[in-house]
C-alpha cells in the first residue's frame, strides 16, 4: 500500500516547529482550522449574492457540459441578476472594502500628523523636513519663511480634505504621468476622494442599482486608484515626514528573534503611531529596570505583519513573523503580550493565548476581541499609553510557564528602500535619479521591475509561492520590489542582504547589485507602502528612455499568496496604473467567464495594464518575465548591445 503523502504546510522550520508543538499542546491553530473548514466552492469563484434577503441567490456554471442559451437565460438570481452582474459586484464589494481598510488607515496617521503639527501630541514631531518641503511643493502649499509646523497643519488638512473630495481630483494623482491622467480622464476613472467613491460602489452594489458589469467594473477602477493615489499614498508619505524616511537597516527575522530571558512584546496590525512610541519606551531606562525588577534581563520589541515594516525600517526592531506565524508566536511559551491594533488579526490568537500566559491587548477604538484587554491609544497621551502596556507585559513576566520552546531560526536582512533612498544609491548625494536603473533596463542587465506583494495564504503552503516566484525572477535578471508579508517570506529565505545577489540572481541583476551595494530584493515597507512602487514607477517614466507612462515600463506585479480584499484594492489600482498583474491561490470571479475576460483581456485595451491569474508560481513568474519581454520589444532594448569603448576619431564621426 502507497504511503500517503503528507501535506507540507509550510517552507519555513520555525513555522512547521511551532505547528507541531501546538498539536501538542492541543491548541488549535489557523493550519488545523484550514484542514477541517473547506472554502465554498461558489463563493470563492464570485457565483454567489448575499445582497439581499431574497437570497443568497447561487449561479455557479454547470460543470462538465456545454450550456444552451436558455440555460444561461434561466441562470439568475431571484431579482434576475445575471452571474456576470453578480460576479462584478461581489469583486467591487472587495475592492471597496481594501481601499476602506488602507485608506481608514492614512485618515488615523493624518489626524496624528495634525496632533503633532499643532503641538498636541506628546512625541510626535516632524523628523523629515526636507520631504515635508518636497510634499508642500506638490501640494502647492506656499513655503516661504514659514516654520515647519506651520507648512505640515497646511498639508494635513488638505490630506485631510482630500479624503472625502466630492468633486475634482485626488491631490496626489497629479504625480502620475501626463499620459496616465490624460487615460484616466478619457476613462472616466479619475478619483474624487476616497471616501466618496467607497460609498458610491456600496451604493452600486445594493440591490437594483448598477446591473451592468463592465460599468461595475470601472467603478472598481476608479475607487481602487483612489486607495493607491490617494489614501494609501497619503498615510506612506505622512508617516515618512513625521517618523523620518526610511533608509537601509540590518536587522532579523523570524520566531528565533524572540528571547527566553527578556520580556516579550509583539506589536501585530498596522498603525505605526503606536509601534513608533513603544520603540522609544521599550529603550527607556526607567522600563529596563523595572523589567529586571520582575526577573527578566530586559525588553525585547519585536514586530508582526505590517506594523512590523514600519518599525523595523525606521528602527531596526526585528520581525518576529508575517501573518500566519501570529498565532504560532503565543505557541512559543515566550510571549509576554502582542498589542495589536487594526487589520489581518486573527481572531484566533484570543483562543490560543488561553493555553499559555500572553496577554492580548488591543488599542484601537475600531477594533475589539472578546477575551482581551483593551488599552486605548490616544496620540494625545501617547507616551502615557506605551509605557500602560509596556508596565503590563512586564507585569506579566513572572507568569511565565514552563513550556517554552522559541525555535532558534532567525535570519539576517536589509529594509528600508523607500523612494528616496532608491534614488540616492543609485546616483548619489548630487546626481541622485533613476538613471542607473532605467541605464540598465535599456542596456539588458536588468531585464525588468517586478513588484511582488501581498498577503500569506493557509491554502497554499506558507511561504513557499513567494520565493520560488521571487527566485525565478531573479535568477531571469529581474529586479524585485516587495512589500508586507510577501517581503518577510523572502527574508526569511535570505534573499534580503547583498550576498543573494551572488547565489540567486542572473549575471546581469548580480553585476549591478553588486556595484552599488543592495539585494536583489528590495524591502519597500508595509501594505499602504505599494505607494512607494507607484511613485518608483513615475520617476523610471520621467528619468526617460523607458516609454512616457507607466504601461510602457518592463515591469509586472504580483500576489502570489494573497488573502485581504486590501490585496484586490492593490492590484486593481496596479492594473488601472498600467501594470500587468497576477494573482495566485484563488482568483474571486473564475465562476464567470465574461467578467474574467473583461478583467483578463479587455482591461488591458482600456489601461495597458491587466489581470491575470496562475497559482503555480514558476509559470507566473514566466508569464512576467513574457510580459516585460514584450515590452522591452515595444521599446526596441531586446537586442544585446555591445559595449562599445570610443576614441575621439569615432567621436567626431558621430558629430
Amino acid at each position: 500500500m502507497a504511503e500517503e503523502k503528507k501535506e507540507v504546510k509550510s517552507i519555513d522550520p520555525a513555522t512547521v516547529e511551532m505547528i507541531e508543538k501546538a498539536a501538542s499542546d492541543g491548541a488549535r491553530v489557523v493550519f488545523e482550522r484550514a484542514a477541517t473548514m473547506k472554502p465554498c466552492p461558489i463563493g470563492s469563484e464570485g457565483s454567489c449574492c448575499s445582497m439581499c434577503s431574497m437570497g443568497p441567490c447561487r449561479v455557479p456554471l454547470p460543470k462538465g457540459k456545454e450550456e444552451t442559451p436558455e440555460e444561461k437565460r434561466k441562470r439568475v438570481g431571484v431579482c434576475g441578476a445575471t452571474p456576470e452582474t453578480i460576479a462584478a459586484r461581489n469583486f467591487l464589494r472587495k475592492t471597496a472594502a481594501g481601499a476602506a481598510a488602507h485608506s481608514d488607515h492614512g485618515r488615523k496617521v493624518t489626524e496624528a500628523f495634525l496632533l503633532a503639527a499643532k503641538g498636541e501630541a506628546k512625541g510626535f514631531q516632524i523628523k523629515d523636513e526636507q520631504k515635508l518641503l518636497q510634499v508642500a511643493l506638490d501640494l502647492g502649499v506656499e513655503i516661504g519663511d514659514r516654520s515647519n509646523e506651520e507648512i505640515a497643519i497646511d498639508i494635513g488638512e488638505m490630506a485631510y480634505k482630500d479624503f472625502g473630495r466630492q468633486e475634482g481630483e485626488i491631490l496626489f494623482g497629479r504625480r502620475a504621468p501626463l499620459k496616465r491622467q490624460e487615460l484616466w480622464h478619457k476613462q472616466g476613472v479619475y478619483p474624487r476622494g476616497v471616501d466618496r467613491e467607497v460609498v458610491e460602489a456600496m451604493h452600486r452594489t445594493h440591490m437594483g442599482v448598477d446591473q451592468d458589469y463592465k460599468s461595475l467594473l470601472q467603478q472598481a477602477a476608479r475607487t481602487s486608484l483612489a486607495d493607491g493615489w490617494g489614501g494609501s499614498m497619503i498615510a506612506t508619505e505622512l508617516q515618512d515626514i513625521m517618523f523620518g524616511t526610511p533608509s537601509p537597516v540590518l536587522s532579523q527575522i523570524n520566531l528565533g528573534v524572540l528571547k527566553e530571558d527578556e520580556v516579550n512584546l509583539i506589536i501585530h496590525g498596522h498603525e505605526p503611531q503606536l509601534a513608533e512610541m513603544l520603540a522609544v519606551v521599550t529603550q527607556d531606562p526607567e522600563m529596563i529596570e523595572y523589567a529586571k525588577s520582575k526577573g527578566a534581563k530586559g525588553i525585547n520589541l519585536a514586530g508582526m505583519c505590517c506594523t512590523a515594516n514600519e518599525i523595523l525600517m525606521r528602527h531596526g526592531v526585528p520581525i518576529a513573523g508575517n501573518f500566519l506565524q501570529q498565532e504560532l508566536a503565543i505557541v512559543t511559551g515566550a510571549l509576554e503580550a502582542m498589542v495589536v491594533d487594526v487589520q489581518c488579526i486573527m481572531q484566533g490568537i484570543a483562543d490560543i493565548a488561553k493555553c499559555f500566559h500572553t496577554k492580548i491587548i488591543t488599542t484601537d477604538p475600531r477594533a475589539f476581541i472578546e477575551g482581551t484587554t483593551h488599552i486605548e491609544f490616544d496620540e494625545r497621551k501617547a507616551v502615557d499609553t506605551a509605557r500602560a502596556i509596556v508596565k503590563a507585559a512586564i507585569d506579566n513576566f513572572p507568569n511565565r510557564g514552563k513550556n517554552v520552546r522559541i525555535p532558534d531560526v532567525r535570519s539576517d536582512l536589509i529594509a528600508g528602500f523607500s523612494h528616496e533612498t532608491i534614488n540616492y544609491l543609485l546616483g548619489g548625494l548630487f546626481l541622485s535619479s533613476y538613471r542607473p536603473l532605467n541605464d540598465n533596463i535599456i542596456n539588458g542587465r536588468i531585464r525588468g521591475v517586478a513588484g511582488v506583494v501581498g498577503c500569506n495564504n493557509v491554502r497554499v503552503t506558507h511561504d513557499d509561492v513567494h520565493v520560488t516566484m521571487v527566485k525565478e525572477l531573479i535568477k531571469n535578471d529581474v529586479l524585485v520590489l516587495q512589500t508586507g508579508c510577501s517581503a518577510m517570506a523572502c527574508a526569511k529565505a535570505g534573499l534580503m542582504v547583498p550576498e543573494a545577489a551572488a547565489e540567486f540572481a542572473g549575471e546581469g541583476l548580480a553585476e549591478v547589485c553588486q556595484a552599488v551595494g543592495i539585494p536583489p530584493v528590495l524591502h519597500l515597507g508595509s501594505c499602504v507602502d505599494n505607494a512607494r512602487i507607484l511613485i518608483a514607477a513615475t520617476a523610471m517614466v520621467k528619468d526617460g528612455g523607458l516609454g512616457d507612462d507607466i504601461s510602457d515600463l518592463p515591469a509586472a506585479g504580483a500576489a502570489p499568496e494573497w488573502m485581504s480584499e486590501k490585496a484586490i484594492s492593490i492590484g486593481e489600482y496596479f492594473v488601472a496604473s498600467g501594470v500587468f498583474t497576477v494573482f495566485g491561490a484563488a482568483w474571486p470571479t473564475l465562476g464567470n467567464k465574461e467578467v474574467t475576460d473583461f478583467l483578463f483581456k479587455d482591461t488591458e485595451d482600456l489601461y495597458g495594464g491587466m489581470w491575470a491569474f496562475e497559482p503555480d508560481p514558476i509559470k507566473a513568474a514566466q508569464m512576467m518575465i513574457a510580459h516585460i519581454d514584450k515590452k522591452r520589444k515595444a521599446l526596441g532594448i531586446d537586442k544585446a548591445r555591445e559595449r562599445v569603448l570610443y576614441d575621439m576619431a569615432m567621436r567626431r564621426e558621430l558629430e
